[in-house]
């Protein structure tokens, strides 16, 4: 089979656990979940060391001892690293990010108080620099306004994906005008060839995987699907770091029959 087109999202990278202190469901779980989804990948990404609750530094030392493919889903070990200034710092290293297969870099208000428009595009600009980072977490809260053509044509530059977060358009979520804002990223996105990728950010394993509300706004929106990550294998491989491998992703696509 190519790896080509699919009509069912592939993968999912932004998944918390017990681990980053504020979600509810083991590592297990939450493969058990992808699995019962039908998914091919999924990546688990903990807090970085700067958010309250996170995992000690430690815990993302020994990821080695997690075998690759369980259940049948290829297991991906990232992080969501916290913007830490204007200029775009970053609370994961080199040598930390060495260990992980791609890294998500995301503003969070327990970190950093919002500035301007423009020194919050900055600091997620300037996030997408480090050679490290392949996806900006949920850049669609009012929390932090952003200029959406700025960052679109900085993401397309920088060649990192920016994220539809399913869990923004949920009612109960905690951002503002997540809905909205992501209409003007896809509409920035679509001018600038730039990329995005659908997940989930889930703190319990019953959200695993649920794009739901991602693919509602793609479908409404009319966003072209060669944009979207997730229907390809070469789209997982976008936003993994350089070096890592995809042939289980490859093999258990085949025998999925996705």
């Amino acid at each position: 089979m190519k790896k080509g087109d699919h009509m069912k999202p592939l993968f999912d990278l932004h998944t918390h656990t017990l681990a980053s202190g504020h979600a509810y469901s083991t590592l297990m779980e939450n493969i058990e979940a992808a699995s019962e989804r039908g998914l091919v990948a999924m990546g688990f990404s903990e807090h970085a060391p700067s958010m309250p609750g996170a995992p000690d530094p430690m815990y993302f030392m020994n990821f080695k001892i997690i075998p690759d493919t369980i259940m049948g889903v290829r297991i991906y070990r990232g992080i969501e690293a916290d913007i830490l200034d204007f200029n775009g710092a970053v609370d994961v290293d080199a040598a930390m990010a060495a260990r992980l297969d791609y890294v998500i870099a995301s503003l969070h208000p327990p970190i950093i108080s919002s500035g301007t428009r423009e020194e919050n595009t900055r600091a997620l600009v300037g996030a997408m620099r480090h050679p490290f980072v392949t996806i900006i977490g949920h850049p669609d809260d009012d929390r932090y306004p952003l200029d959406y053509t700025e960052l679109a044509a900085a993401a397309a530059r920088e060649r990192v994906a920016l994220e539809l977060n399913n869990s923004s358009f949920r009612p109960s979520t905690g951002r503002v005008n997540g809905r909205k804002n992501a209409v003007s990223l896809l509409n920035a996105c679509r001018v600038h060839d730039a990329r995005v990728v659908m997940n989930s950010d889930s703190h319990i394993a019953f959200d695993v995987g649920d794009l739901s509300l991602c693919e509602e706004l793609i479908e409404e929106t009319n966003f072209p699907r060669e944009l979207v990550l997730n229907y390809t294998l070469e789209g997982l491989e976008y936003v993994l770091k350089e070096g890592v491998s995809l042939p289980d992703c490859e093999k258990l696509l085949c025998s999925s029959g996705k």
